[in-house]
């Protein structure tokens, strides 16, 4: 950790695409208005004037002082910030759009407990910072190269509804029962008002803002949220579930019998129900999502195409803004919906909407629709352990190794490998639609590892024995967080 003068940083505080860290422990005031002036230094040698900055808040206890002193390191700078208040990620960004801002800047931690603080940022229109972007940042920050300038102030009053009236266009015909929890998550005071406006008859599920988090952290991933929505579902007999992450751009789903909807397979469904309206569209999904997608006879049928990218949301988001796709499906539950549906960002409310859309035009329960889907069989993402100044180096020596089995017709239970990807690592595909996948995480010292095959979930222990014998020849790769 950098003590320089009266504030500190710490270093690992900047993250691939945002920023994360414990307050005040990570990082003090001081260090949140260096960061700002950072921020604001960047915008303005990117955009070559006296930006405007969009900036908001989730709900904490210090998530307010903490944007204060961001607001004063972006002023510092000459940017002209318009603060919206307490509110979600997606609403940020898509004031961006509304209001013809320059960049953005949301406090926020996510669904990290309370005690973390963060800031997701961007400044191209519907994109947050990339990889590269966030060390220049980070250099920016840590050489003390800041411009000078005298900006301003605005509070804009009233954000929330304009948001709101935006997602709430296009209404239903079924009065459909969802559930909603929101984890006390900033989310609560958005999404059962979003959805009842639309046509659904809502049942709130800890959708009162609480930044103690009392009963689980917002997180659509937590299978503690999760079985609290099945609970709730069975209990009311609700046509489908959905949760929220604290800062409202991530979503999670469970079906009308109380079962978690995985979000790759969610997303194909949305897909096919898009594919008829949206012939020859483009759909991108992360590298760790189902192969369904490649072979799915609606989407081939409408003349649809699959790309299949790294993941992690700004990856996937950058994909869909680059190629015009129409929709993007990150497996961790962030859906991103371009023109003419959205402005290709990530928004859990409008994912939701998605879903009731697909069910008021389907005569069919969610559930029907999911076993309508091929069967796959898949492993959870798995962890191995390995040190994050080997994994990138064991990934690429592990991709040489499969291409030259390709390139020797070499079989893996008995099947040709006849695709290869290394977009983000190495995901290889067998002629009978099974696959693998070996990469390196980026946030953690672990690889990640999947598999999935349609024919059998025998193959698919083989496929990961495959990979695991591959893993322990190295010997650099670690126990796992979870084995099948």
């Amino acid at each position: 950790m950098s003590k320089i003068e009266n504030y500190y940083i710490n270093p690992l505080g900047f993250r691939e695409y945002d920023a994360r860290w414990l307050y005040p422990k990570d990082i003090n005031q001081e260090g949140i208005k260096k960061v700002g002036q950072g921020l604001g230094t960047q915008i303005i040698l990117k955009t070559n004037k006296s930006a405007r900055v969009i900036v908001g808040h989730d709900y904490r206890s210090y998530s307010e002082e903490v944007k204060k002193k961001l607001i004063e390191g972006l002023i510092d700078t000459g940017c002209n910030v318009e603060d919206i208040g307490l509110s979600l990620s997606p609403t940020v960004y898509f004031a961006q759009f509304k209001l013809e801002a320059d960049a953005v800047a949301m406090i926020t931690a996510s669904h990290n407990e309370n005690g973390w603080t963060g800031i997701k940022m961007g400044i191209e229109k519907g994109l947050t910072h990339s990889p590269s972007e966030m060390n220049d940042l980070k250099k920016i920050i840590t050489e003390k190269k800041f411009i000078k300038g005298k900006g301003s102030y605005k509070k804009i009053e009233g954000f929330k509804e304009i948001y709101i009236n935006n997602l709430t266009k296009h209404k239903i015909n079924k009065k459909l029962k969802v559930v909603v929890a929101c984890g006390n998550g900033t989310a609560g005071i958005y999404a059962p008002k979003v959805l009842k406006e639309i046509g659904c008859e809502v049942i709130e599920l800890d959708c009162n803002l609480d930044y103690t988090f009392p009963k689980y952290n917002p997180n659509p991933e937590d299978l503690k949220m999760l079985n609290e929505i099945s609970k709730y579902v069975k209990k009311n007999n609700a046509d489908v579930g959905f949760g929220f992450d604290g800062d409202g751009d991530r979503l999670g789903i469970v079906d009308n019998n109380g079962k978690e909807i995985y979000s790759d397979k969610l997303g194909l469904l949305i897909a096919r129900n898009l594919a008829p309206i949206h012939k020859k569209a483009k759909f991108v999904v992360d590298v760790k999502s189902t192969g369904l997608f490649a072979n799915d006879k609606i989407l081939l049928n409408n003349k649809c195409e699959t790309i299949y990218w790294k993941t992690g949301h700004s990856h996937i988001k950058r994909k869909v803004n680059q190629i015009k796709a129409l929709a993007g499906f990150e497996k961790s539950g962030h859906f991103f919906f371009n023109k003419p549906l959205g402005y290709g960002y990530d928004d859990g409310i409008k994912s939701a909407i998605q879903v009731c859309h697909l069910l008021d035009k389907q005569n069919k329960k969610i559930s029907q629709l999911v076993e309508e889907l091929p069967k796959t069989y898949q492993t959870p993402t798995m962890a191995p352990f390995c040190k994050d100044d080997e994994k990138y180096d064991v990934v690429a020596s592990l991709v040489k190794k499969i291409e030259s089995m390709k390139k020797n017709n070499i079989k893996i239970n008995g099947k040709k490998i006849i695709d290869i990807l290394t977009v983000n690592g190495i995901r290889f595909s067998l002629e009978d639609g099974s696959w693998g996948l070996i990469r390196a995480s980026s946030n953690k010292p672990s690889l990640v590892v999947v598999t999935e095959s349609p024919t059998s979930d025998v193959v698919k222990k083989k496929i990961f024995e495959f990979i695991d014998n591959l893993l322990k020849e190295t010997r650099k790769v670690g126990d796992y967080d979870q084995k099948i």
